[in-house]
């Protein structure tokens, strides 16, 4: 039972967590005529959601709706869930999305998300002097609301009345043209036409009421309770009338001014425009209610409301220039270096939001303007100009820039350069630059290869070689710049040839990289090595193989693409000692657990000392060691060898010592408390067995005794702890995996003497 109780609360909390969603909703009937001794009415009830919010719940998949009576006999304050007069479960129809709003140059929010779900459903009503309530209510709003306390805990009753006026006249309600744009723009003007149709032509008078409660949060895991009553998060049977109201934040907002706003944002009784400009940022709960009246009698009320989101929207029409710098984030500075005629590239967006574009420059003490997109102005010469450039003059969706335009003198960038062409070193460079302004006072030299300079006249050492593209850029006092780039040819052989090793001792056979760290040099190059016992090599850096004893000079010779050459002998560079070479038997060639000794045998050349490795489990430095191995398994032998020039090989060699398995069962035992020959079990060496499993039977074919446990034994009685077995024969088996996972079985006859 308590579980029960349990998993009903957890429902409850799971209920009200996903409850936050509820923007909006209204209801709104036709009447189709009568039928059935009434009026069928066709009811649509439009609940909106919002699907950007989190723990937020869906539609409820069916709506429970309510049905009540009231007005002259029955007075509605008096009614009770108890005197609900049909109650109906309705499943929710189409869900849509409401398109957000499309402002002309402006940017929406994009996080702002709302459904419209659709319920409907036809009623047969009996004509009455009692008006008729039809209700839903659910819990609850955003909890992000600004203008109303508590909105978390404010529900929803969403509800259209029948009066006994409407009801003998077959009367139609209202219907609402549009529904409200999901997003408003905060001081923006708003404009919205919330009116709605009257099929009958009834009078229709507009005006902001106050929202309706019903539901609450009752059935949380903060108030537990039942979900489904009146202060629950979905009443059913929903409560009747009458509703409580939202509670407005006072005096910033009522439901007569639910936004505030300079101007207050205000609906028109007669066309039900709303208007006004929103000041605050938010989301804002409001009510709007239609009365209709005929022949200057109201015979009924629609009502609905909703939730405004006020948000920042980003104008996209930006009047914007390619420029070299900005000034103070809206004035535009274009600097021309020995130009006097002037593109101006218009970079203005969004192109598809700009109607009109006009650019005007004070030239010469006269405005000309240029309607082009992208303007060429041409001005008379060195100095400072102003201008502007206009995007859609005189509307909401303008922008102005202004511009400053200076106009400097030329400037050059030239510069020459001189180097030994066939031996590598330094290159000098000449600034040769000139400018028409008071001086150049900055040069960027850049070499080409990564390398670079402030100096006005800098030397560089080039590490390879090719045909370099040197820049140099120049700057004067007007921030004028200009630069110019020449190609040098450098293909120099090096000063110096350098190699590693510079000199090498070691033991043949030998692999040596020689690594060539002369420069410049690359693969352009002709390269010549002799390495002094008969090989050559035609690479940069190559390696070679010595298998000869003996010392040995190497030569190299560079001979560079415009037949510039080089080499340099290094002398007795090379010393290749003889070395041993390692090897042994080792006997029996097969060991096992009962035979874990090995004897070994050098067969090694040219050695005077020896070194063993036994797997990690030993050493030796004796010629010819035995060796016993305390475990089974591949064992790996390891022999290092030592030359008199100390020159050293090594080979390894894998021995198995193989895991064996002996095992034998006794033919009898006498379990007579001679403490003798008690019990039966087999002996042997079983190191390393798995799986293992003896049973013994009776010749009825009854298993007296079972185990997994080789020291285990039986002593004659049923299974060890039962009434005494007679004597007589009886059958063992006896199951078992080895060391390396091979099956061993045994069968044997066991006789049994007291």
């Amino acid at each position: 039972m308590k579980r029960n109780i349990l998993i009903i609360f957890l429902l409850i909390a799971a209920n009200v967590i996903q409850a936050r969603h509820i923007i909006g909703g209204e209801i709104t009937y036709e009447c189709l005529g009568a039928a059935g001794g009434g009026m069928r009415y066709q009811f649509t009830m439009l609940i909106y959601r919002d699907c950007a919010c989190s723990n937020c719940a869906g539609f409820d998949e069916e709506a429970a709706i309510g049905i009540y009576q009231c007005g002259v006999d029955q007075d509605c304050d008096d009614l009770t869930s108890g005197d609900i007069f049909r109650n109906l479960s309705i499943p929710v129809g189409m869900i849509r999305n409401v398109d957000p709003p499309s402002f002309p140059c402006l940017v929406v929010p994009p996080n702002i998300c709302v459904q419209e779900g659709r319920y409907e459903f036809d009623v047969i009503l009996p004509i009455s002097e009692e008006s008729y309530q039809i209700v839903y209510q659910r819990c609850c709003r955003n909890v992000t609301i600004s203008n109303i306390f508590d909105p978390e805990d404010a529900g929803a009753s969403y509800s259209v009345e029948i009066t006994p006026e409407a009801q003998t006249v077959c009367n139609t309600s209202p219907v609402f043209n549009e529904f409200p744009p999901t997003v408003i723009c905060v001081d923006q003007e708003l404009e919205f036409d919330h009116s709605a149709t009257d099929e009958d032509g009834d009078q229709l008078v507009y005006s902001f009421c106050a929202p309706q409660l019903g539901g609450g949060r009752v059935g949380t895991m903060e108030f537990p309770g039942d979900p489904n009553s009146c202060q629950g998060v979905s009443p059913n049977p929903p409560c009747p009338p009458p509703f409580g109201r939202v509670g407005y934040i006072q005096p910033t907002y009522t439901f007569l001014a639910p936004l505030g706003g300079r101007p207050v944002v205000s609906i028109d009784p007669n066309t039900g425009r709303i208007t006004g400009t929103p000041t605050v940022l938010g989301q804002f709960v409001v009510g709007v209610c239609v009365k209709e009246f005929r022949n200057g009698v109201q015979i009924g009320e629609i009502k609905r409301d909703f939730q405004f989101n006020v948000a920042n929207c980003e104008p996209t029409v930006i009047a914007d220039i390619r420029k070299d710098s900005v000034i103070d984030g809206r004035q535009f500075l274009v600097n021309s270096c020995g130009e006097n005629t002037i593109t101006f590239d218009n970079e203005s967006f969004q192109r598809q939001f700009i109607d009109s574009w006009s650019w005007q420059f004070e030239i010469d003490g006269e405005t000309q303007s240029f309607l082009d997109w992208n303007a060429t102005v041409t001005f008379p010469g060195i100095g400072q100009y102003q201008g502007q450039l206009f995007l859609n003059p005189g509307t909401d969706c303008g922008d102005t820039a202004n511009i400053f335009v200076n106009i400097f003198p030329d400037i050059e960038a030239n510069f020459e350069f001189e180097y030994d062409t066939c031996v590598a070193g330094p290159v000098d460079f000449k600034d040769l630059s000139t400018t028409g302004a008071e001086e150049i006072v900055a040069w960027n030299w850049e070499f080409g290869d990564g390398g670079g300079s402030p100096e006005r006249n800098p030397s560089h050492s080039y590490l390879d070689p090719g045909n370099i593209g040197a820049t140099l850029t120049v700057r004067d006092n007007n921030r004028c710049e200009a630069s110019t780039t020449q190609v040098i040819n450098y293909f120099p052989v090096p000063s110096l040839i350098v190699i590693s090793p510079s000199d090498f001792v070691g033991c043949v056979p030998q692999d040596i990289f020689f690594d060539n760290l002369s420069f410049p040099i690359d693969d352009t190059y002709d390269i010549r090595w002799d390495f002094g016992d008969g090989g050559t090599s035609d690479q940069i850096s190559p390696t070679h193989r010595y298998e000869d004893i003996g010392i040995f000079d190497v030569a190299v010779e560079i001979t560079s693409p415009i037949g510039c050459k080089t080499d340099t002998l290094f002398p007795r560079l090379i010393e290749m000692l003889p070395s041993p070479t390692a090897d042994f038997d080792f006997f029996p060639a097969e060991l096992t657990n009962i035979n874990p000794t090995a004897e070994f045998t050098d067969r090694s050349q040219d050695a005077v000392s020896w070194f063993w490795d036994f797997n990690g489990l030993g050493t030796s430095i004796v010629q010819n060691p035995t060796f016993t191995f305390p475990d089974t398994g591949r064992q790996v032998i390891q022999q290092i060898v030592t030359h008199p020039s100390g020159c050293q090989d090594s080979i390894t060699k894998v021995i198995d010592v193989i895991p064996l398995v002996r095992y034998f069962l006794p033919n009898a035992f006498t379990p007579n408390n001679d403490n003798f020959n008690e019990g039966y079990r087999g002996t042997g060496i079983l190191t390393g067995v798995t799986n293992f499993n003896l049973t013994i039977w009776n010749r009825w074919g009854e298993l007296v005794f079972e185990t997994d446990d080789p020291e285990a034994s039986w002593n004659g009685t049923k299974l060890n702890e039962g009434k005494q077995s007679p004597n007589g024969v009886y059958v063992c088996l006896v199951k078992f995996r080895g060391p390396r996972g091979q099956r061993f079985e045994y069968k044997s006859f066991a006789t049994l003497i007291r």
